[in-house]
């Protein structure tokens, strides 16, 4: 770790604190320093569909299941798009960029010092096939306790139900867990679950 991460760790160390019996993590942007590489995937699989992609539109849709951003894409461009879209992106992802994957150092290594401590969830709109990958590569696989992806519940972030699930799971009150995030989707998801929450790219 060079300083400005160590710094940053005591930070969410700090801000950490409490009696918390969970801690959830989002997976793209937050543990994994992947946005760009999910950014620049939209946009070459857009581009083959005649849209010039603005890249705010995937920050704005952080946490969403790519379905919904595909879907959202379509109605601000007024160009329908397959079905086939979100596979189609899933699959440049995994093959251009997914190995490529490095840690957003300070919450990665966060959640490994507090593995055995706490209990640990990752809570991501992405699909389980590409989110497991991700997490393979980061290393972490066997040191999360449960994971919940894009379509395991009725709706997703910015709704309750995706953490509401990782701490049925856990066995913990929502309230006694705290949820790392990147984008607004996931923190007025965590609010909706009555958990408290840290904007990790602010730290």
């Amino acid at each position: 770790m060079n300083q400005t991460d160590i710094e940053r760790l005591k930070i969410l160390d700090h801000m950490s604190e409490g009696d918390y019996q969970a801690f959830l993590y989002d997976c793209d942007g937050t543990l994994a320093d992947n946005m760009m590489a999910h950014k620049l995937a939209y946009q070459e699989v857009a581009r083959n569909y005649g849209i010039d992609l603005d890249l705010n539109i995937i920050h704005e849709t952080a946490g969403w299941p790519t379905v919904l951003v595909a879907q959202e894409i379509s109605k601000r461009y007024n160009v329908p798009l397959p079905e086939s879209f979100a596979s189609e992106k899933s699959a440049v992802f995994i093959n251009k960029h997914i190995q490529k994957t490095l840690p957003v150092v300070h919450v990665y290594e966060h959640l490994k010092k507090n593995v055995g401590r706490i209990k640990i969830g990752v809570v991501s709109g992405g699909s389980r096939s590409t989110v497991s990958i991700t997490l393979s590569v980061l290393g972490l696989t066997e040191l999360i306790d449960v994971l919940v992806c894009a379509g395991e519940t009725s709706l997703g972030k910015p709704h309750p139900d995706p953490f509401l699930k990782a701490a049925h799971d856990l066995g913990v009150d929502p309230e006694k867990c705290l949820v790392f995030e990147d984008g607004d989707p996931g923190t007025k998801a965590a609010e909706a679950a009555g958990m408290k929450w840290i904007r990790v790219d602010k730290v």
